[in-house]
């Protein structure tokens, strides 16, 4: 089994948003803001290449949606989803398996394309893969969540039959990673556990953005149940200190990944590297 990083570009979020009732006077000195108090991000996806299976997590923005919602965004940087894929040596047709961890429009929303006034699949051969509590809640949204649910990036994938669930109580389908689920940044968040080389490579989505968001009380304001967040960090934070998992990092604008430890303050980064150097 190979794992590749797919880089699909950076784009800015407003820094108080991203870090809650932490003051800027803390959290810029991990994650300066621009004039605007806008913070860079990534959009670091993953693909795991295993046999005749292509599994692609997360797949970025997108690029279909109008002018006036890309001002908000600020999207930058050479890197593309298709770019990286071929990068790795793949197109989007060899993509088997299209793994959502959830479906707010910065981790699905290059999973759907327009082809002239048609919407069509990205990766027109692969199943894309959610669960039916997260679709339910993406597809009926509360009016918190409404405008990260785009009904463009997820009846495409319904209608043109190729959406697949996962079931949350059975085990995973997939015999490359198992799924932990995390219901404080929105129902039913999917973070795969990879198995690789002996050790564990957790996708953290939005359960840790970014090193910055490490202390338990560096919560988004984004998320949807912020003290169910505080418990869920802290369970897993313990583990992957203990069980010495590796964390890759979505939206960490620098860091691909890193491990951590337990310190008088509490769970800190303990090292960080690229993925490549795991060899």
């Amino acid at each position: 089994m190979k794992l590749h990083v797919i880089n699909t570009g950076l784009f800015k979020l407003d820094g108080g948003a991203m870090f809650g009732v932490v003051p800027k006077s803390i959290w810029q000195k991990t994650n300066p803001a621009d004039e605007n108090n806008m913070c860079t991000w990534a959009m670091r996806c993953l693909l795991i290449e295993d046999g005749n299976q292509l599994i692609l997590i997360d797949n970025g923005i997108g690029n279909k949606q109008d002018a006036k919602f890309f001002q908000h965004y600020y999207l930058h940087g050479d890197d593309t989803l298709t770019l990286s894929l071929a990068k790795a040596g793949f197109s989007e047709d060899e993509i088997t398996d299209m793994f959502l961890t959830h479906l707010h429009f910065d981790h699905c929303g290059g999973g759907v394309k327009v082809l002239g006034n048609t919407p069509a699949l990205t990766f027109k051969n692969a199943k894309y893969w959610s669960n039916t509590n997260h679709w339910t809640w993406a597809t009926q949204p509360n009016p918190r969540e409404k405008a990260s649910f785009l009904k463009e990036n997820l009846l495409p994938m319904q209608e043109s039959g190729h959406l697949h669930f996962v079931e949350v109580d059975a085990p995973s389908p997939f015999s490359q990673f198992d799924i932990l689920y995390a219901s404080g940044h929105t129902e039913k968040m999917m973070i795969p556990k990879i198995n690789y080389k002996g050790k564990t490579i957790c996708y953290m989505a939005d359960l840790l953005p970014s090193i910055g968001h490490l202390p338990l009380p560096y919560v988004m304001s984004y998320d949807t149940r912020p003290l169910i967040t505080l418990e869920e960090k802290e369970k897993f934070l313990n583990e992957a200190a203990d069980r010495e998992y590796i964390l890759f990092l979505e939206h960490d604008p620098i860091h691909e990944c890193c491990t951590v430890k337990r310190t008088e303050k509490g769970i800190r980064v303990d090292k960080t590297f690229s993925l490549a150097e795991l060899g």
